[in-house]
């Protein structure tokens, strides 16, 4: 009998038992790892004769990148383990969806701390990738993207019944966020229906916030309202999944 209670024992437990069954899994390893950087790699060379250009939109997409390779991993990820029969033997033992869903949540955090070092010092220090502000900042918002990605596959792995529907969820979820963000077009020069749909989607924070530490030597108070947004955005949609959770798949 599952319990609804939060437990730390119970909740690093299942990050655990996650971790040790990604690290059997190196195509999932990779793509959460490797493909953010191969993409940043392969931008900054499509923009050679113009580093300039890259300059402009390679902070943007150093969050977005990360965020979209674990929102794919984690929605796939997450109902691999409810179609195989596992998620319903799990909370069949005193085990709550909240002590799922956060250890889950550390998990795919702990890669996502990996994923945004390897992407944030490849983009400095090889790539070339010049911010006035400080990296550790551009670090920050780089993890806090890539933990966004992980609440929102998480979530929208409730609604799937395949493999093929979770990544049939990108489209709705992720590729408006990425057309009205602000990386195309600066937000106010939009349609006005869609510059207010943009106010409230979390990624156009996320390319605010990476802009701010381009552009600003200090913390603005830009900066703080855009990692708070993000940050409480990636904590509301990890409650929602913990109370979408299904044992199976219908």
């Amino acid at each position: 009998m599952s319990t609804a209670v939060l437990s730390g024992p119970r909740t690093l437990a299942t990050a655990a038992r996650v971790l040790r069954q990604l690290r059997h899994d190196p195509r999932s390893i990779a793509l959460m790892l490797l493909v953010p950087c191969v993409m940043l790699l392969l931008l900054r060379y499509v923009f050679d004769g113009s580093p300039g250009t890259f300059n402009n939109i390679g902070a943007s997409l150093l969050g977005i990148f990360p965020l979209i390779t674990m929102f794919l991993v984690t929605s796939i990820a997450t109902l691999r383990e409810r179609t195989s029969g596992t998620l319903e033997r799990l909370l069949a033992m005193p085990l709550g969806k909240a002590d799922l869903i956060v250890g889950y949540a550390i998990a795919f955090g702990t890669l996502a701390v990996i994923q945004s070092l390897l992407a944030t010092g490849l983009a400095l220090w090889v790539l070339g990738l010049d911010v006035i502000g400080s990296p550790w900042l551009l670090l920050l918002v780089a993890l806090l993207d890539a933990i966004l990605g992980t609440a929102l596959g998480l979530f929208v792995s409730a609604f799937a019944a395949s493999e093929f529907q979770a990544v049939q969820f990108m489209p709705a979820v992720i590729f408006p966020q990425l057309l009205l963000c602000g990386l195309f077009t600066a937000r106010e020069n939009m349609q006005p229906v869609l510059e207010k749909i943009s106010n409230v989607l979390p990624m156009s924070y996320a390319v605010d916030g990476m802009n701010e530490v381009l552009r600003h030597t200090d913390i603005t108070a830009n900066f703080v309202r855009d990692v708070v947004i993000v940050a409480l955005c990636a904590v509301f949609v990890l409650v929602l999944g913990a109370a979408t959770l299904r044992r199976r798949t219908a």
